[in-house]
């Protein structure tokens, strides 16, 4: 996979997060989306950093894109806990990340 693919993939799973997370404070039973709420920030933060640094071709980033997929399973497995479509679409942007992130470690 191209950098820039991941890129993309990364600010993508990052705005699909940030969505979640807004879109969460919104549920009529707020103090049972907290969770997700924390986990979309962190996740979001993680993915558009990583974005960052693949954007300046700073590297080896092995562990951080590492770290990437774990939080972005993590991520995932929060989201499809609810029914909301924004958390699931979010789940999904997530598990594609994940999976984005895994297989250029395996290349």
């Amino acid at each position: 996979m191209k950098s820039t693919d991941l890129i993309q993939i990364l600010n993508e799973c990052a705005m699909s997060c940030n969505h979640c997370a807004n879109a969460c404070l919104d549920e009529e039973n707020i103090q049972h989306m907290v969770d997700c709420i924390r986990t979309d920030r962190a996740c979001a933060e993680t993915c558009s950093t990583t974005a960052k640094l693949l954007s300046m071709s700073f590297g080896p980033l092995d562990e951080l894109l590492k770290f990437c997929a774990r939080i972005c399973g993590a991520c995932a497995d929060e989201c499809e806990k609810h029914e909301h479509e924004h958390c699931q679409r979010c789940a999904k942007a997530c598990r594609k990340c994940q999976e984005a992130c895994l297989s250029v470690l395996t290349e």
